[in-house]
């Protein structure tokens, strides 16, 4: 099964997160498919704390792919942000 989660990389103390398509029976920072996007979560005011390919989420979605439940409440973040 391919899902939609979140990667995690940056420094001790400073998480940084990509948003990764990537096999359920992958180690969470391991071999992924493909990188959607990312989520910074300590972005100061003037920079971007999410971005998330919205084609590519489509296609994978459309193919099957399930997101986690932290991806999916970073996607409606993203859109209403967007909005």
């Amino acid at each position: 099964m391919v899902v939609i989660r979140l990667a995690r990389g940056g420094a001790k103390a400073r998480p940084f997160f990509n948003i990764v398509v990537a096999d359920k029976r992958t180690r969470r920072d391991g071999r992924f498919i493909e990188r959607l996007g990312f989520y910074n979560p300590i972005a100061t005011a003037n920079e971007e704390s999410i971005r998330i390919a919205q084609d590519r989420l489509t296609y994978w979605r459309s193919v099957g792919a399930q997101a986690s439940p932290t991806v999916e409440r970073l996607i409606s973040q993203a859109a209403k942000k967007a909005a």
